[in-house]
């Protein structure tokens, strides 16, 4: 997670994009938790590849390694001192690459449920999609195994997409390989990448084998992590999870679920849904809002909002209704 996620500024401008509120929980918060109930085993440890310090500050850290005392596990915290590739940054975490691991990028959710085949070296999990040319696909032989890494292909592959999460029955054998890439200065796109890596693992006769997610949900930009929010508040709506806090004042509010409404929250005089969530502290006066993202200690007047995505302590007092906002914003 050492990216500035440069696709969704404002509101990585000044919150580093894992930790922006989706469903009213960080990304990186709802992925890891995803991932280790995926794995129905215990996780005892989550090292986390964090970037300039300036940004990735104290904060970000004590949020990280509360998360992983929550699950039971020690937060180990590295740094990529330069935006070297993805085989680059998981290096920068070389101490904690021994052992069955998962590697995953962390501007990503998912909704799966699947055993990992205990022959496998590898699992890459993937997606199937409708157009695999615009994505980085698996080639398989008849033994369902992964045999090629095949990016964006020009003629049909393979419809099962990589999306960024990796097992493996012991990661310190990627970390030998990476070793290798970094010592021959072996780059693509002037980067070390995690796929040369696991080409020199599959040279070696590794088996690897596919995880098929149910969804995968991109948070890379502003549209596509307003999309994923809707999607994620769906989901946890149809599994009964509580959206709507205790402590929200209602006043004249009409929700149409599915919405997370969080702590503090202060409604009047509204109609928000579906689709919506709003962060802790934020005030909404007279708007009607659906299938947005409002962050934390807002205030909103008079607005009517769709697929609009806005960030902490704005102030907004308008006629625009896809809006695009991020922290401190004042238009009113």
């Amino acid at each position: 997670m050492a990216g500035r996620g440069s696709r969704l500024r404002p509101h990585s401008l000044t919150v580093p994009k894992p930790l922006i509120p989706v469903a009213g929980q960080p990304i990186v918060h709802r992925l890891v938790r995803d991932i280790a109930k995926v794995l129905d085993q215990k996780v005892d440890e989550i090292a986390f590849v964090l970037g300039d310090p300036a940004f990735f500050g104290e904060d970000v850290v004590s949020s990280l390694k509360a998360l992983a005392q929550d699950l039971g596990a020690k937060a180990s915290i590295y740094r990529q001192d330069k935006p070297l590739g993805t085989g680059h940054a998981i290096m920068s975490a070389a101490p904690s690459l021994s052992g069955p691991a998962v590697i995953a990028y962390a501007d990503t959710l998912i909704r799966a449920t699947f055993d990992l085949d205990p022959e496998a070296d590898s699992v890459i999990w993937t997606k199937k999609v409708e157009n695999p040319e615009a994505y980085g696909v698996v080639k398989l032989n008849e033994k369902e195994q992964i045999i090629e890494l095949v990016e964006k292909p020009s003629s049909f592959v393979s419809d099962q997409a990589v999306i960024g999460i990796y097992y493996f029955k012991d990661v310190s054998v990627l970390k030998e390989k990476l070793l290798e890439v970094l010592d021959e200065n072996i780059m693509n796109g002037g980067e070390y990448q995690i796929n040369d890596g696991i080409k020199k693992m599959m040279a070696d006769g590794r088996i690897f084998k596919t995880a098929t997610v149910d969804e995968w949900m991109d948070c890379g930009n502003k549209a596509v992590t307003v999309e994923t929010n809707a999607k994620m508040l769906g989901f946890l709506h149809e599994d009964g999870e509580p959206l709507v806090a205790t402590s929200a004042h209602l006043d004249n509010a009409s929700i149409i679920p599915p919405c997370f409404i969080g702590e503090d929250v202060i409604l009047e005089n509204v109609t928000i849904g579906p689709y919506v969530s709003v962060g802790s502290g934020t005030k909404i006066v007279n708007s009607t809002i659906k299938n947005s993202l409002i962050q934390s200690n807002s205030i909103l007047k008079n607005v009517q909002l769709e697929k609009a995505m806005i960030g902490n302590h704005v102030r907004y007092d308008g006629n625009f209704t896809q809006v695009s906002l991020g922290d401190y914003t004042v238009l009113e």
